[in-house]
């Protein structure tokens, strides 16, 4: 079975990349994880990536803010799907994260997930490996019918209480 890649540049974007490894451990997909550097590290980088379908990897997530040369970098490098996570920065707020990855060259294709959107990059995952695997797309069938539920239950709430109320239970 194929597994998740996690790459992130620092370990300072591990808080975020962690709501990644969350979601792939609800769903059960194995992955791997790493801190390597496009700019310190770029010689792990490229072999990480060049051997990442060698080593059981179907999908590889890349994080990383400011320049956010990562996700491209490795992309360059395989020809396995990369999702970028743009990490927030201090003096942008991630938009120059978020630039540096869904500005990719032609021929060189990063899906770019929202500012530290690393629930959905994990999620995006999933389905890529789904195509492969029924056991990950009956999964993600449930999660989407527990989120519609969790909706219906929220409305249903809302409805009886009123927005005022409701707003005072959910605080």
């Amino acid at each position: 079975m194929l597994k998740v890649g996690i790459v992130m540049g620092s370990d300072s974007d591990l808080p975020v990349v962690k709501k990644a490894v969350d979601i792939l451990e609800k769903f059960k997909v194995e992955y791997e994880i790493h801190i390597a550097s496009a700019h310190r590290t770029p010689q792990k980088t490229a072999e990480f990536a060049r051997n990442a379908r060698d080593n059981g990897i179907g999908v590889i997530i890349a994080a990383a803010g400011g320049a956010a040369h990562l996700p491209g970098v490795i992309a360059a490098e395989t020809i396995l799907p990369v999702v970028g996570i743009p990490i927030k920065t201090s003096t942008l707020g991630g938009v120059d994260s978020l630039y540096s990855i869904v500005q990719m060259p032609k021929g060189i294709p990063v899906a770019g997930m929202a500012i530290n959107g690393a629930e959905n990059a994990a999620l995006f995952a999933v389905q890529i490996l789904s195509l492969g695997n029924p056991e990950f797309f009956e999964k993600m069938k449930e999660y989407r019918a527990e989120m519609a539920q969790q909706v219906e239950e929220k409305d249903s709430k809302l409805q009886e209480l009123g927005p005022e109320e409701y707003l005072k239970s959910s605080s």
